[in-house]
């Protein structure tokens, strides 16, 4: 498997991504990170507000629900995070005694073309991160305009293994649909060196935040980097 700062790198503009890994020390987290090309998609900041992580604007301007959403939120079984306003949806979902594949099911990619970003999504176990369940609700590569849902459940993960989901494979300028998902391994040891190795791998042209969270102390806690 590759390296994930080695992953990272090699794809420029990934828009955004959530990730779960087990670092060397045995702890399983999550991350997410947003990047950006035009002004508007980096006037944003990501911000802990209360028991939420939230992609906030960094300037005083109109929410935008496509731009401006809650990243992370928690139950009290799991750790929900991704890249738009369905992780509140999701999180409703799983409140009402929803499993969490079934949580997943049913989402839509956004409504932005001509791009039609993937809408990304990861859930963690709250028992020490057992279990990750990663979906994903992508456009075809094709004509086709129904959405392709993508639903992946690992369980525990080795010291040093990660699984990634982006938005996009982009060298900045050309984009196109991310694959379903990665497998890579990390070098951390801890929840700081893995928000510094996602950092470091992301294109600093793009880069606009990073976050990583625990799922035993829920989005409230997260450590975050920005640019």
């Amino acid at each position: 498997m590759k390296n994930l700062a080695a992953l990272l790198s090699e794809n420029p503009y990934p828009g955004r991504g959530v990730l779960c890994a087990r670092t060397l020390s045995g702890e399983v987290v999550g991350g997410y990170f947003l990047t950006g090309r035009s002004p508007a998609s980096r006037d944003r900041a990501v911000r802990i507000d209360g028991d939420e992580l939230v992609v906030a604007p960094a300037t005083v301007t109109e929410h935008d629900p496509l731009r401006h959403y809650v990243a992370a939120e928690a139950t009290e079984d799991w750790l929900v995070f991704g890249n738009g306003e369905q992780v509140s949806t999701v999180t409703g979902r799983l409140r009402r005694g929803v499993c969490a594949a079934e949580a997943l099911d049913d989402l839509e990619y956004e409504p932005d073309p001509p791009i039609l970003t993937s809408r990304v999504t990861a859930l963690l176990s709250r028992d020490g991160g057992r279990t990750a369940v990663l979906g994903a609700a992508r456009p075809s590569s094709g004509a086709r305009t129904s959405t392709n849902i993508m639903t992946l459940t690992v369980r525990d993960l080795e010291p040093g293994d990660a699984v990634l989901l982006t938005t996009y494979q982009s060298d900045g300028q050309n984009v196109s649909v991310a694959v379903p998902f990665t497998e890579a391994s990390t070098g951390a040891e801890d929840a700081g060196q893995l928000l510094e190795e996602i950092w470091n791998g992301l294109n600093d042209r793009y880069r606009i935040a990073v976050a990583v969270l625990d799922p035993a102390k829920g989005p409230g806690n997260a450590l975050i980097r920005a640019s």
